[in-house]
């Protein structure tokens, strides 16, 4: 056995991860985190890589550019053209980024699953009763990103953003030790609520990226602000933005999840089921009911 192997089975213990994820300032450490990854001395930066790629399968090989200036920009780095083919298909919801796939499913009495045993309501996530009845019957998948994934997500079919809520709020761990811990752990994160109207249609996909640990903030292409949560109320902004399926969107500043919804009438395409492995532009849902 390796030396890495050796410190990852420590480290992964599920009391050890919760302790060592959770149970620390999270806030704090967020802010610092969100400090030291923009240091651009390359001492600094190399170690840091280094030590990033020993504790995760961090592969850059598709990554648009192979040189950083800081671990930031390593974190949000932008991909070779082509990397992620996008399906086409009108009747397809895409992946909007690469992710593993969590709890997924239809929403049943208003509630999706957090992970078997653990629900919460949707209007608790998307802070508004009326959005949340808009999914009544609807499905939900749910996309988790590691630290080493590709960061930027992207429209999931050609639409209109037409507006974006922001919730502050804490930074726990959203990994599978967590959520089978800390109950309703995305309605407590800090959040962004995306409403999207499918182009050519009355549909609406609303997407939700969460925050969690160590991730300072989510950055949207089509709002000229970042969105960051001191301790801020929650901030809404009307938009008129389109987007064509596969554009970029915007980005974490490190790994986090996004919940998707869609309404009644798209169902899980067939290979996406919990703990798959999934790309951006990859079959994620499909229109049953295009019109």
């Amino acid at each position: 056995m390796t030396v890495r192997s050796i410190i990852m089975n420590f480290v992964l213990q599920e009391d050890l991860n919760f302790l060592l994820t959770n149970r620390i300032p999270r806030r704090t450490l967020t802010r610092f985190i969100g400090w030291f990854s923009r240091i651009e001395q390359p001492l600094v930066r190399d170690m840091s890589l280094r030590v990033w790629g020993f504790f995760a399968d961090l592969d850059l090989s598709d990554a648009k550019r192979s040189r950083f200036k800081s671990i930031h920009d390593c974190f949000t780095r932008a991909l070779k053209d082509g990397a992620r083919p996008i399906d086409m298909n009108p009747d397809i919801l895409v992946s909007p980024c690469d992710a593993i796939v969590g709890a997924s499913g239809v929403v049943t009495n208003g509630q999706v699953l957090q992970v078997k045993g653990f629900r919460y309501a949707l209007d608790d996530l998307l802070g508004d009763a009326d959005h949340a009845a808009t999914f009544r019957n609807g499905c939900y998948v749910t996309l988790r990103l590691t630290s080493s994934m590709y960061h930027r997500f992207h429209a999931p079919h050609d639409c209109t953003v037409t507006q974006v809520s922001h919730f502050p709020g804490d930074t726990w761990n959203v990994n599978p030790v967590t959520l089978k811990r800390i109950e309703r752990v995305f309605c407590k994160n800090e959040r962004a609520v995306i409403r999207t109207t499918l182009s050519g249609t009355r549909h609406a996909v609303t997407l939700v990226p969460v925050a969690a640990i160590l991730v300072a903030g989510i950055r949207l292409r089509f709002l000229d602000i970042p969105l960051r949560s001191p301790a801020s109320d929650r901030q809404t902004f009307s938009c008129d933005a389109p987007l064509r399926k596969g554009e970029e969107m915007g980005w974490f500043e490190h790994g986090s999840t996004i919940i998707l919804l869609a309404p009644e009438g798209f169902s899980l395409c067939d290979d996406v089921r919990e703990g798959v492995t999934i790309r951006a532009g990859q079959p994620l849902l499909r229109n049953t009911n295009p019109r």
